[in-house]
């Protein structure tokens, strides 16, 4: 008889996994790109589920297939609720459900804003060790934004063999920026931490600029801010104005998905009227196949693919499933007979 299985994988399980695996994370988001970029993927546009009483948050389901060598489907149901920030609260949740290739069946559920944001650190290490490839890793790093995100990019930098001369830090809190200069001198880093209170300082005096913020719409807007040709990360996608990104050459993870929804690359669509200032994808510039133009300012948008996310995840559960950690929910299954007991002849 069928008897498919079913695991529950709390946060701890996620973190004790991943913790101290960031290269062989960024390996493995790496692979899931060259996956996708082969076509062996399904990964539709995301569904976002907005609440008219509560017009700052969403909660949004990304469902995707991923081939390969250990093909595997599922569904993010990851939440953003940016008031949760002032109580003292992270403004995601998630939780990851995967399903088997060739049943559909569901065998695990996992707390996934680890995973959300190892994926997305992973993917954003990824292309700043790309793009940078033969220029050389920038010594001056900034921080636009300090939450988990910006966390877990410097984890991923970090356990990366990235190191930094300077670290300039700016939040709109002065409370969390306080906050993040001490997460940084307790990693023991070298660099010298400066707080800017004006984001354009820090913006000016860093040459890989990291965006990782809560905003809806576009608040950085002068073009001149960014006249040195620093790398963006433009990782939470509408900090930018749509002039910056067409003064910009640009990478996108996936075009079709990156233009959607009101980022600052889907802005810039509108405003030009087409997609000549997108240069290509990450996994085009990991191919060879791209060179982003020269002499302007590097951006690179991450909308953030479903597939990534259960690749990690799939890891996640096969480390777990190989030291017997599994938690399992017995009977979580009840109606698996179709027709009562198969065995039993129509006839008899």
């Amino acid at each position: 008889m069928f008897q498919p299985s079913f695991a529950v994988i709390s946060g701890a399980q996620v973190h004790r996994v991943l913790t101290g695996n960031e290269k062989m994370i960024v390996d493995l988001v790496e692979t899931t790109y060259r996956v996708h970029g082969q076509g062996d993927t399904v990964n539709p546009p995301s569904y976002f589920l907005r609440m008219p009483d509560r017009p700052t948050s969403r909660i949004i389901a990304l469902p995707a297939a991923l081939g390969g060598d250990s093909p595997v489907d599922g569904l993010k149901w990851i939440s953003s609720f940016p008031e949760n920030v002032s109580a003292g609260m992270p403004r995601a949740s998630a939780v990851l459900v995967l399903n088997d290739h060739d049943t559909g069946y569901p065998f695990a559920c996992l707390e996934s804003s680890i995973i959300s944001a190892v994926r997305t650190a992973a993917s954003a290490v990824l292309a700043a060790d790309r793009l940078t490839a033969g220029t050389g890793r920038p010594l001056r790093v900034g921080f636009f934004g300090v939450g988990l995100i910006a966390r877990y990019i410097h984890t991923y930098l970090a356990g990366t063999g990235w190191s930094f001369d300077e670290i300039g830090v700016h939040d709109l809190s002065a409370e969390h920026a306080a906050g993040f200069r001490e997460y940084l001198e307790g990693t023991g880093t070298s660099a010298r931490i400066t707080v800017h209170t004006d984001p354009e300082t820090l913006v000016r005096e860093s040459d890989l600029v990291i965006f990782a913020t809560v905003a809806g719409s576009p608040h950085v807007t002068d073009v001149g801010w960014f006249d040195h040709n620093p790398l963006v990360l433009n990782v939470s996608l509408r900090d930018l104005s749509p002039e910056i990104i067409l003064a910009s050459a640009n990478v996108v993870d996936d075009v079709e998905h990156c233009l959607k929804a009101d980022t600052s690359p889907h802005l810039a669509e509108k405003l030009s009227g087409g997609r000549d200032f997108i240069d290509g994808t990450l996994d085009e510039v990991i191919r060879g196949v791209v060179q982003p133009r020269p002499g302007r300012p590097l951006v690179f948008s991450p909308f953030g693919l479903g597939v990534l996310d259960l690749a990690v995840g799939r890891h996640v559960y096969e480390e777990l499933r190989a030291a017997g950690e599994l938690a399992l929910v017995d009977d979580f299954f009840h109606e698996l007979r179709r027709y009562g007991d198969p065995r039993r002849s129509h006839t008899s």
